[in-house]
């Protein structure tokens, strides 16, 4: 039997936790009754973990000889089986599996919204078979029609590959733009441009993207770049030193480079909200939740581990995707532009966010970096205002190291 994969049909019922046995099984309990099962309550399906414990993980117990767990080289401790983050359904037959696309995101609710509220809506995605399956899905879920949802082929590692999705699309008007696509914790790896993955995707074929796009967009159209509230822990150190946004191999770290790109998706917003708002083009970004459970986190096993402690604290991916619809389509948004978003409300972005002087520097140095791979017949027009081979004098640089400081949550 094949499954439909869906972050909020695992997602458990109120009341209920889940818990292990030794032997790598899961079990269910209601703390209102204190009922247990072995079956998931709300999928009726058995959940199986393995059996050892992930890398670098300890068992011991406390006073009252309840298991603790313990993270050898942070020192970090908890009740909760860490285990319990790679929870599989357990298997009657070898055929019995899930099918794996992207309804688990936040973007995949974002459209289904839309798509309920009678939009045309265009999925740019790079696997064009799940792509096609979500689609049908949210045929099967919501009264739109079939001939307002369509798929386009969007590879954000190429830059080709985003040239070639803005001329699929070319003769359509675009009320809306947005831009939600990312990659979190992944080992250094560069793309066929020869950039780092984390910087290119959530950053520098958005930004290529919606440049490309930009004839699309008419009076009252609205951009909306989705950021995280990681950009306020971003690091610019070196970034105008070595004229390149993307981390180099020797000082590569996942974590930062997505907080980075974050940032970057903020400063594009804002920079381009200055430049398009004589035209009634809106943009904005935002944050869609805190500790979101989607597929974004699979890459690395230390932050599956980590949503899943978390999880029974953590937003719906219906709940993350409204303040992009929010601010996509919200009537009281009409001429809004420039602004960051949080929870369905106006938040103030990082210190580094706000500093025009850097926002400009960062996109001078996005657009050279994406010219030196495709040229500058798209890019002319920004690369003639913003002056691509200015840097930073001492004293902006001075200030990129006092607005570090500004890391909050």
């Amino acid at each position: 039997m094949h499954h439909v994969d869906s972050d909020s049909e695992d997602e458990l019922p109120s009341g209920w936790e889940q818990k292990s046995t030794e032997d790598g099984n899961v079990y269910f309990i209601n703390t209102l009754t204190n009922k247990t099962q072995w079956t998931h309550p709300r999928t009726g399906r058995k959940k199986e973990i393995p059996k050892e414990l992930p890398y670098g993980w300890t068992k011991t117990f406390d006073d009252e000889n309840k298991a603790v767990y313990v993270q050898k080289d942070t020192g970090t401790k908890t009740y909760v089986d860490p285990r319990l983050a790679f929870a599989t359904d357990a298997k009657e037959h070898v055929h019995d599996f899930r099918q794996r696309f992207d309804a688990s995101s936040t973007a995949y609710q974002t459209a289904k919204s839309l798509a309920r509220h009678g939009c045309s809506v265009i999925f740019a995605n790079r696997n064009m078979e799940s792509t096609k399956e979500a689609i049908q899905k949210i045929l099967q879920e919501t009264k739109a029609s079939e001939d307002d949802l369509k798929a386009v082929h969007l590879d954000l590692c190429s830059f080709e590959s985003v040239r070639k999705c803005a001329t699929a699309v070319k003769s359509i008007r675009l009320d809306m733009l947005i831009l939600n696509a990312g990659i979190f914790g992944v080992p250094y790896t560069e793309t066929e441009d020869n950039i780092e993955m984390t910087c290119q995707v959530n950053h520098l074929s958005h930004l290529y993207l919606t440049i490309l796009l930009e004839p699309l967009l008419k009076k009252g159209s609205r951009v909306i770049f989705v950021s995280s509230e990681s950009h306020r822990f971003a690091s610019l150190k070196n970034v105008f030193n070595l004229q390149n946004l993307a981390f180099p191999k020797e000082s590569y770290s996942s974590m930062m480079a997505y907080n980075n790109s974050k940032l970057y998706n903020v400063i594009s917003a804002k920079v381009l909200s200055e430049e398009w708002k004589n035209r009634d083009i809106y943009v904005n970004s935002l944050h869609p939740g805190n500790m979101v459970f989607t597929n974004l986190s699979k890459s690395w096993w230390l932050f599956r581990l980590a949503f899943a402690l978390v999880r029974p604290f953590t937003k719906s991916l219906q709940q993350a995707a409204a303040t992009t619809v929010y601010a996509a389509t919200a009537p009281e948004l009409r001429g809004v532009t420039g602004l960051y978003f949080n929870n369905c409300f106006y938040c103030e972005e990082s210190a580094m966010a706000r500093d025009k002087n850097i926002a400009h520097e960062i996109f001078a140095l996005s657009l050279k970096m994406i010219a030196a791979r495709v040229g500058t017949d798209d890019l002319k027009k920004y690369m003639n205002k913003f002056n691509t081979t200015q840097s930073l004098s001492k004293e902006q640089n001075s200030n990129v190291d006092e607005k570090q400081s500004d890391k909050k949550e």
